[in-house]
């Protein structure tokens, strides 16, 4: 079963190819969805995919790539979504 959820990733996230890691990440483990900054310096995640594949997932975003320092990870469950591929914007 395919389940959904969007996270606000916290912490020094941007300018540090967090996004980049993020979709290789996603793409890794079958996941479709977007990773895109937001003003604030947060990056927000959608995600979609199996459960066990979105756990996995999740406990990536709490670290992201070597060069990110991840402060928080707030996630909300979302209805499923039918999205192609993983993108950056």
């Amino acid at each position: 079963m395919n389940i959904c959820i969007r996270c606000l990733i916290s912490g020094r996230v941007q300018g540090v190819f967090f996004r980049a890691s993020a979709r290789h990440q996603a793409q890794q483990l079958g996941i479709t969805g977007y990773a895109r900054n937001q003003p604030d310096g947060r990056v927000e995640v959608l995600a979609c995919g199996e459960r066990e594949s979105i756990d996995q997932f999740k406990a990536w975003l709490s670290k992201g790539p070597p060069s990110a320092e991840v402060t928080g990870v707030a996630c909300e469950s979302l209805p499923e979504q039918v999205l192609q591929g993983f993108t950056t914007a």
